[in-house]
């Protein structure tokens, strides 16, 4: 079922004909909880989480984001706790969508309800095979200017999958290998920016993929974030146009995305960082923005 959330003042808020609305798709946290363990942050946090402030929290990111994005939900099912994170649904781009082939089994339940949204809402989709696990946008991300991928592995997805991603559309592929447990996906530590800069935290790569970043992005374009920052998931954040919504972050770290001439709107996330996610991993990108 394709539902959109409850709006006001929508036409006042994201409009105008040169600047095409982007889509982003959600999930509500109504049966979210941290039941098993599979990443680091998740450890000590079993049966922690609070239901009810994490729909508050989950609730006004929505609310932040539908001022700027076309938000559509895929319903939440009992059992998967984490569908929550629609990053990790797939990646989508050019009509086409990968679902996401999950590493753990906690997870794999997700596939197919994440494959019938898609199906309903006419994208051609596309399965990679079991025994490639590939974790979508969680791992995948765009340069600005989209004519680079971006793809993590070595926790959750494999490098494997990079050639296929790479021969469905025709697109340059760079692999980065994640070497910190902690940041288990390519979005918790990585953050392209509209404005072609780059947030990240170098210490969660190894030495060939951080030299393979900075030979991309000049000096001036990279912006590097302290280990304080990195665990309050400051990359894990969602930038349309020149506003980049997140979870808590330094005023530090503010007063450089400001100096760059960016908008920063926090939204207090700490239920969800108990599980590992933040801004971004509760959305995933349908449409270029």
């Amino acid at each position: 079922m394709i539902t959109e959330p409850d709006k006001e003042n929508e036409e006042e808020t994201i409009s105008g004909e040169n600047n095409p609305v982007p889509a982003l798709l959600m999930c509500p946290p109504r049966f979210y909880d941290v039941s098993y363990v599979i990443n680091p942050w998740m450890r000590g946090n079993l049966g922690k989480a609070s239901l009810s402030l994490a729909m508050q929290q989950w609730q006004k990111l929505c609310r932040v984001l539908s001022g700027m994005a076309h938000v559509l939900l895929v319903e939440p099912v009992a059992g998967s706790p984490d569908m929550v994170f629609t990053a990790n649904a797939g990646l989508a781009h050019a009509g086409i969508v990968v679902i996401s082939s999950f590493y753990y089994p906690e997870r794999q339940n997700e596939e197919t309800h994440f494959r019938r949204w898609f199906t309903d809402a006419g994208y051609r989709v596309a399965d990679l095979p079991r025994e490639i696990p590939f974790e979508g946008e969680g791992d995948a991300l765009f340069s600005s200017n989209g004519l680079r991928l971006w793809v993590g592995y070595g926790y959750r997805t494999r490098e494997s999958s990079h050639a296929i991603l790479r021969d469905l559309w025709a697109i340059e592929v760079a692999g980065l290998h994640l070497v910190d447990p902690r940041f288990y996906h390519l979005d918790t530590c990585f953050a392209p920016l509209k404005d072609g800069s780059l947030l990240y935290f170098p210490p969660a790569f190894d030495k060939t993929s951080v030299a393979r970043i900075e030979a991309y992005y000049p000096p001036a374009q990279r912006i590097v974030i302290s280990e304080e920052d990195a665990m309050s998931f400051a990359c894990n954040a969602v930038n349309i146009g020149k506003t980049i919504v997140l979870n808590r972050i330094s005023s530090e770290l503010e007063c450089k995305l400001k100096v760059r001439g960016f908008q920063v709107i926090q939204v207090e996330l700490s239920e969800f960082l108990k599980a590992g996610g933040a801004a971004k991993c509760l959305v995933m990108q349908l449409t270029p923005e």
